[in-house]
């Protein structure tokens, strides 16, 4: 062991390495892109990746891009489907094949099966002459000069490249198909950022008897029982339905400060006429960057008639995980 290694001079020369295999790699992408992309967009199955050992970990992850972009995608491990797993590919599916030199054994297997099938095969590596190169229909070269390895031997930055490639690829898609922001949340509901895109107003509001209602002739003693029962530091005042305005917690810090007697003024005195609202269908995280840009912690929420449908608090949405 050499205690004198410079560990930081080793990154940044591993960081400068890939950076410059990726540069050239850039410089290389030609028309074989553009036919892969017209190629997995006219699929009416789903892309099949596949790849032997460090490229097999670059696959799976090429997939699981592909799959949350709006290209329907799984990946097959070469040896598995040399076992049964080919019964997983269909003429109308698209194959990408990962092999660095093109050459590895277990991908070699299967492209005769490939070609039988009749399905399409995209070949990703580092050598077009190949026998993985000849065999694809489109072949997308991701070869380096060299490893970022000092031996040359640890595949670093061919994995890089690949990995790369293949976001690409993913993004290209996605921008094709006019994929959006809403349909990348479908495909991660469970974390924040699906929270983000997918909770509604509508489906945390506080409604029915949790809305907290008083009349414009009620005084703001009365306001204040309601306001406390409910817990949401603030009172609607309506009539007949109508939103007349909002008295808030705010506003009763600036009647204690003026004195006011609360038992003999009317909470219409008092309340903001024509309070800022939103609806039901707006997303909960587009209801909370207007709370805080106001510096208010609550909306009120009203249908397309303008009745008060519910409210909703800023501690509602900070609770559902959205922020």
């Amino acid at each position: 062991m050499n205690p004198d290694i410079n560990y930081l001079a080793i990154a940044k020369r591993t960081f400068d390495m890939e950076i410059e295999a990726l540069q050239q790699l850039s410089l290389k992408l030609d028309e074989q892109f553009t036919k892969a992309c017209q190629l997995i967009l006219n699929c009416q199955g789903r892309v099949v990746i596949t790849g032997m050992g460090k490229s097999g970990h670059i696959g799976n992850k090429m997939a699981a891009t592909l799959a949350s972009t709006g290209t329907p995608s799984f990946f097959v491990h070469p040896g598995e489907a040399s076992h049964g797993d080919m019964g997983m590919i269909t003429d109308k599916d698209v194959v990408i094949a990962l092999s660095n030199s093109g050459e590895v054994s277990e991908i070699i297997t299967l492209l005769p099966l490939i070609k039988r099938l009749g399905t399409p095969l995209i070949g990703l590596s580092g050598n077009p002459n190949s026998t993985l190169g000849q065999a694809s229909d489109v072949h997308l070269f991701c070869g380096v000069d060299t490893e970022a390895c000092p031996l040359n031997l640890a595949p670093t930055s061919s994995t890089t490249a690949t990995l790369v490639m293949g976001d690409a690829l993913a993004i290209a898609l996605l921008e094709a198909r006019g994929f959006t922001a809403e349909d990348f949340a479908f495909s991660h509901p469970g974390g924040s950022l699906g929270r983000k895109l997918l909770l509604k107003v509508g489906d945390i509001m506080h409604t029915g008897d949790a809305i907290p209602v008083v009349h414009p002739e009620q005084s703001v003693s009365d306001a204040l029982v309601v306001m406390t029962q409910k817990s949401l530091g603030m009172v609607t005042i309506q009539s007949n339905g109508d939103l007349l305005g909002v008295f808030t917690d705010g506003d009763l810090r600036r009647a204690l400060e003026n004195d006011t007697d609360f038992r003999n003024t009317r909470i219409a005195d008092l309340m903001h006429p024509h309070p800022l609202t939103t609806s039901a269908q707006n997303l909960a995280a587009q209801a909370l960057f207007e709370m805080e840009e106001r510096k208010i912690t609550s909306l009120i929420v009203t249908d397309l008639d303008a009745q008060v449908a519910g409210v909703i608090h800023m501690h509602d949405i900070l609770r559902a995980g959205v922020a």
